[in-house]
Protein backbone atom coordinates (compact mmCIF):
# COMPACT_ATOMS: atom_id res chain seq x y z
CA UNK A 1 0.00 0.00 0.00
CA UNK A 2 1.49 3.38 -1.01
CA UNK A 3 2.31 5.77 1.76
CA UNK A 4 0.30 9.00 1.96
CA UNK A 5 2.86 10.65 4.23
CA UNK A 6 3.99 14.12 3.26
CA UNK A 7 7.74 14.74 3.67
CA UNK A 8 8.51 17.18 6.48
CA UNK A 9 9.87 19.80 4.07
CA UNK A 10 6.53 19.86 2.20
CA UNK A 11 4.15 19.89 5.16
CA UNK A 12 1.84 22.89 5.04
CA UNK A 13 1.66 25.16 8.07
CA UNK A 14 -1.54 24.48 9.99
CA UNK A 15 -3.23 27.79 10.68
CA UNK A 16 -6.86 26.76 11.15
CA UNK A 17 -8.52 24.55 13.75
CA UNK A 18 -11.37 22.11 13.47
CA UNK A 19 -12.68 20.67 16.71
CA UNK A 20 -15.30 18.02 17.38
CA UNK A 21 -16.24 15.42 19.95
CA UNK A 22 -16.78 11.72 19.34
CA UNK A 23 -17.61 8.62 21.27
CA UNK A 24 -14.92 6.42 22.79
CA UNK A 25 -15.37 3.56 20.31
CA UNK A 26 -14.97 5.84 17.31
CA UNK A 27 -11.89 7.45 18.83
CA UNK A 28 -10.39 4.02 19.56
CA UNK A 29 -11.08 2.94 15.98
CA UNK A 30 -9.41 6.04 14.52
CA UNK A 31 -6.42 5.73 16.86
CA UNK A 32 -5.97 2.08 15.88
CA UNK A 33 -6.08 2.92 12.17
CA UNK A 34 -3.53 5.72 12.65
CA UNK A 35 -1.28 3.36 14.59
CA UNK A 36 -1.52 0.70 11.86
CA UNK A 37 -0.30 3.29 9.34
CA UNK A 38 2.42 4.49 11.75
CA UNK A 39 1.04 8.01 11.63
CA UNK A 40 0.24 10.61 14.22
CA UNK A 41 -3.44 10.78 15.03
CA UNK A 42 -3.74 14.35 13.76
CA UNK A 43 -1.97 13.55 10.48
CA UNK A 44 -4.15 10.49 9.97
CA UNK A 45 -7.34 12.47 10.63
CA UNK A 46 -6.35 15.31 8.32
CA UNK A 47 -5.54 12.88 5.51
CA UNK A 48 -8.77 10.91 6.00
CA UNK A 49 -10.94 14.03 6.14
CA UNK A 50 -9.21 15.54 3.10
CA UNK A 51 -9.67 12.35 1.08
CA UNK A 52 -13.35 12.15 2.07
CA UNK A 53 -13.90 15.81 1.20
CA UNK A 54 -12.29 15.40 -2.22
CA UNK A 55 -14.37 12.29 -2.98
CA UNK A 56 -17.58 14.05 -1.90
CA UNK A 57 -16.84 17.09 -4.06
CA UNK A 58 -15.92 14.90 -7.05
CA UNK A 59 -19.15 12.90 -6.70
CA UNK A 60 -21.22 16.07 -6.63
CA UNK A 61 -19.39 17.68 -9.53
CA UNK A 62 -19.50 14.62 -11.78
CA UNK A 63 -21.98 14.63 -14.62
CA UNK A 64 -23.99 11.44 -14.45
CA UNK A 65 -26.04 10.58 -17.51
CA UNK A 66 -28.83 8.05 -17.79
CA UNK A 67 -28.84 5.67 -20.75
CA UNK A 68 -31.39 7.92 -22.48
CA UNK A 69 -29.29 11.04 -21.80
CA UNK A 70 -26.24 9.32 -23.24
CA UNK A 71 -28.15 8.19 -26.35
CA UNK A 72 -29.58 11.66 -27.00
CA UNK A 73 -26.15 13.25 -26.50
CA UNK A 74 -24.33 10.91 -28.89
CA UNK A 75 -27.15 10.97 -31.45
CA UNK A 76 -26.95 14.76 -31.45
CA UNK A 77 -23.17 14.61 -31.92
CA UNK A 78 -23.54 12.23 -34.84
CA UNK A 79 -26.44 14.12 -36.46
CA UNK A 80 -26.39 17.72 -35.26
CA UNK A 81 -29.49 19.82 -35.94
CA UNK A 82 -29.39 22.65 -38.48
CA UNK A 83 -28.53 26.01 -36.90
CA UNK A 84 -31.50 28.26 -36.28
CA UNK A 85 -31.80 31.65 -37.98
CA UNK A 86 -31.07 33.30 -34.63
CA UNK A 87 -27.85 31.31 -34.22
CA UNK A 88 -26.79 32.16 -37.80
CA UNK A 89 -27.34 35.89 -37.08
CA UNK A 90 -25.44 35.65 -33.78
CA UNK A 91 -22.48 33.98 -35.48
CA UNK A 92 -22.44 36.59 -38.24
CA UNK A 93 -22.50 39.37 -35.62
CA UNK A 94 -19.71 37.68 -33.68
CA UNK A 95 -17.54 37.39 -36.79
CA UNK A 96 -18.25 41.03 -37.65
CA UNK A 97 -17.13 42.18 -34.19
CA UNK A 98 -14.05 39.98 -34.07
CA UNK A 99 -12.80 40.86 -37.55
CA UNK A 100 -13.35 44.62 -37.19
Amino acid sequence: MPSNKVPLAQKPAHKERLGFRLDEQTKDLIERAAQLESRKLTDFCIAALTDAARRTIAEHEALILSDLDRKVFFDTLMSPPQPSERLVRALAEHKRRIIS
